[in-house]
């Protein structure tokens, strides 16, 4: 049947008048489904065990304030601030175990007795569940991309300095190390430093001890892959890889001392690797660190000239641009599978990108390096545990093999996992003696929460 066009529009006479009432309303009902799974893998549990040993939190317990912030950082809050307008939300304190939510200040008070010691503790707990989530996924390798990223501070924050920033020179900054896993885009581990400091400082200890943890927890069977750019072509490092047994894939600088340009000038014959890539292979001899490498050279033909062809006096080429790179390993991959391999270390980018945007890494909430430590960790622990709870409630499916070796599922962006899940307005009712949550009716809504809470169910 037709409607008439008339009764397609509708009479707006006058404004809703705007009352705020004592109703038990949520703007974020899959907080209970998140809730559900955290209960399942005893978080709380588990931050009681981690802190036992550290008098953190005051009266509100250290357990619960972790809570709070990763709560915080789930709906979408950046600052400490936006407490005060989720305060009065029930599934907020519900999550949190709180019957009251305390003030910001508090909050702030409490990040600031966070020392080394109270964050490896935390870190711990983080490891501790992400490598039972690595055994129950049973990934056959983990491939591992180590990087840093700039994070602008103000001027008056402990511990941040000006450092290689491009794009804001003046700021100063921090300049944390992550370790990223490429299967599940999760962070394995993160190091918080000043930002004048190179890329590559503290690089060796770093992946040392992840490599000491992943052994201890998976064994040496576990095959490990590390991708890293250019500002970690390191002695120390390379040789760490190879007495260790890793695996590496790591660009090489093009210095004048290593040798690579003199190579790449005296090179005739190019073998296709790609539609716009060719590259040779060569072994490298470093005599300064008595180090005979593998290195695949890559050349690939831009349309422009780029920033990166700084190369471009040593050659001529006549029929176009060429960016050229360089990449040393031990892995026994064809120069076409190393290409593709070194470029799904791109992948961590993404990661990087909803970690400042969507988890506040970027944001730096006191004037104190252990509090502004501390919300680093608590920022990746909270993307973390998203990305667990999207792979328990198969929301997150499996994907094809890819020769770059990245994301092995299908994962939701935060953006999108808020607006299918945690975003949803719903109403605390008692119905015959017994609290419930209810939403508006929708079936696909319906359908999708009836679908995670059955695989909640410890």
């Amino acid at each position: 049947m037709r409607l008439k066009v008339g009764r397609l529009g509708r009479l707006v006479k006058r404004d809703l008048a705007i009352e705020f009432g004592r109703e038990q309303l949520t703007s974020y009902g899959g907080l209970e489904l998140l809730r559900r799974y955290f209960q399942l893998i005893g978080l709380t549990q588990r931050l009681r065990r981690g802190f036992c040993e550290h008098q953190l939190g005051g009266d509100y317990g250290c357990a619960h304030l972790v809570l709070l912030v990763i709560a915080l950082l789930v709906v979408g809050a950046r600052r400490l601030q936006h407490l005060r307008y989720v305060a009065g939300d029930p599934l907020f304190a519900r999550l949190c175990g709180l019957a009251r939510i305390p003030s910001n200040r508090t909050v702030v008070n409490w990040l600031k007795q966070f020392t080394q010691a109270s964050l490896r503790a935390l870190a711990r707990v983080n490891s501790e569940l992400l490598y039972e989530q690595i055994q129950q996924l049973a990934l056959r390798r983990l491939t591992i991309d180590v990087d840093g990223t700039v994070i602008r501070t103000g001027g008056k924050v402990g511990w941040a300095m000006r450092g290689f920033n491009p794009h804001h020179p003046k700021d100063p900054s921090y300049y944390p190390l992550l370790a990223h896993l490429a299967q599940t885009g999760q962070i394995l581990r993160l190091k918080n430093r000043p930002g004048n400091v190179h890329d590559s400082k503290g690089a060796e200890a770093f992946v040392r001890e992840l490599i000491e943890e992943i052994r201890g927890r998976r064994g040496r069977a576990q095959p490990l892959e590390f991708r890293m750019d250019a500002a970690f072509f390191q002695e120390k490092l390379l040789k760490l890889l190879a007495r260790r047994g890793c695996f590496y894939a790591i660009k090489v600088p093009f210095s004048k001392w290593t040798g690579v340009k003199a190579l790449v000038a005296a090179q005739q014959q190019w073998t296709p690797v790609d539609a716009d890539v060719s590259g040779f292979e060569t072994q490298l001899k470093l005599e300064p660190w008595a180090l005979d490498l593998r290195v695949v050279v890559y050349r690939k033909r831009v349309h422009h000239q780029s920033p990166k062809n700084y190369q471009l006096d040593l050659f001529s080429p006549d029929d176009g641009y060429f960016e050229y790179s360089a990449v040393t390993t031990n892995l026994s991959l064809t120069p076409q599978m190393l290409w593709h391999f070194t470029a799904g270390r791109g992948a961590q980018e993404k990661t990087f990108a909803e970690l400042k945007g969507e988890f506040a890494l970027d944001v730096v909430p006191t004037n104190h390096y252990g509090a502004n430590s501390a919300w680093q960790q608590l920022a990746i622990l909270a993307h973390n545990l998203l990305r667990s709870f999207q792979l328990h409630s198969t929301l997150a499916t499996p994907k094809p093999r890819s020769r770059k070796r990245t994301y092995a599922y299908r994962i939701a962006s935060i953006k999108t996992l808020r607006f299918l899940v945690i975003n949803r307005a719903a109403r605390v009712a008692r119905i015959s003696g017994r609290k419930a949550l209810r939403f508006s009716r929708n079936s696909a809504t319906q359908m999708l929460y009836n679908q995670i809470a059955d695989h909640l169910i410890a």
